[in-house]
């Protein structure tokens, strides 16, 4: 995001909390990835006074949208306006091997903003979107072929069985539990790629920017590191023979 977007973002985000306290209603902001998020925890002390809630649909998604109000404020409970589609093909056995990419440009090709529009999961199959409820419906009638596939997309209530991401275990020998050095070790690269991450805004613990590389992971943290993935440090194991920390990890592929 460039410096007036972000600012943009958070005037918007004051602007949807005092309507929501003044006007005693639930507000609402598009779909925002860890990034848009990142603005909003900016100024949550700001906007605190409203209440406010994140939910992107399911536990494991990225990107959510954020409910300022909440029944203790307004007297009253809403459902976000989150719809599950489920995009599969018309005829399985001639349909292609589809990517996330490939459904996300399909979407892009019907005009569709990225803000209606939250996460993706693919299985060997199918795909289950969530999106803003109020574009559900033109999103049925309308999304017929990803690519060369003809599909059929229907509303599901199928988002509520979404199993959690496969995870691997992965038991690696670091120095000490800092970010950098648990990051480098995962994923393989040298420390100096892994500071560059750093720098580029690129690594998130529980959904908030880490800038600091020196931060030490606690048990359970869940690291986001965009381009390469996503992990929970579970924590120490002990020691090596030569004295280094051995962690273990569960890396999503």
């Amino acid at each position: 995001m460039t410096d007036k977007e972000l600012q943009q973002l958070k005037k918007r985000l004051v602007e949807l909390a005092q309507k929501s306290y003044n006007r005693g209603i639930y507000t609402y902001t598009p779909f925002l990835s860890m990034a848009e998020q990142q603005a909003f925890y900016e100024v949550e002390r700001e906007v605190s006074y409203a209440g406010y809630a994140m939910e992107g649909g399911a536990p494991d998604c990225e990107r959510k949208l954020i409910r300022f109000g909440s029944k203790e404020l307004l007297g009253y409970e809403e459902d976000y306006p989150i719809a599950a589609l489920e995009i599969a093909p018309v005829q399985a056995g001639f349909a292609e091997k589809l990517t996330h990419r490939d459904y996300l440009g399909a979407l892009m090709n019907l005009g569709i903003k990225r803000g209606l529009l939250g996460d993706l999961f693919l299985s060997e199959t199918e795909c289950i979107l969530f999106c803003q409820d109020s574009i559900a419906p033109y999103l049925t009638e309308h999304l017929c072929q990803v690519r060369h596939t003809r599909v059929r997309c229907a509303r599901t209530e199928a988002a509520g069985r979404l199993q959690a991401p496969a995870a691997q275990e992965l038991a690696v020998s670091v120095s000490s539990a800092r970010i950098d050095t648990v990051i480098s070790k995962v994923y393989n690269i040298a420390r100096s790629k892994s500071l560059e991450l750093f720098k580029a805004g690129r690594v998130y613990v529980n959904g908030r920017l880490v800038e600091n590389n020196s931060y030490t992971l606690k048990d359970k943290d869940i690291v986001t590191v965009r381009g390469f993935g996503r992990f929970t440090y579970v924590g120490m194991q002990g020691e090596t023979r030569k004295g280094k920390e051995r962690v273990l990890v569960e890396v999503y592929r």
